[in-house]
């Protein structure tokens, strides 16, 4: 799951920034491969997400509205996610559009009481 992978990233690279500071380098190699290994399956995983998300599910929710939404903000999500292990802020920026995206939807298509909203 994603969860778990993002943890895992989050733990690996903690253990990584404290190898790194005491200088050790005995553990570091290994520690940076593993890190390696958890962005590389965090990308896989986001964008095979993302992929669906934008040929599929986005498009075919184009005339419902609690759908689309829903769709925009886990695109959202998942490239905040990707945003998490990647540098640069390309993938923040995609979130941001998403979300942003999502939020005009929401306004032009469900009450203001809806829970998606």
């Amino acid at each position: 799951s994603i969860g778990a992978r993002r943890n895992a990233w989050r733990i690996i690279s903690s253990i990584e920034a404290r190898e790194t500071e005491k200088s050790a380098t005995e553990n570091l190699p290994v520690v940076t491969s593993l890190r390696k290994q958890f962005e590389s399956e965090l990308a896989a995983i986001c964008e095979d997400l993302l992929g669906l998300l934008d040929n599929y599910l986005i498009p075919a929710a184009i005339n419902n509205g609690e759908a689309q939404v829903f769709y925009l903000k886990m695109k959202g999500d998942y490239h905040r996610y990707y945003a998490e292990a990647t540098p640069g802020d390309d993938q923040k920026k995609a979130a941001s559009d998403a979300y942003d995206k999502a939020v005009k939807v929401a306004v032009a298509s469900l009450a203001p009481t809806h829970p998606i909203r």
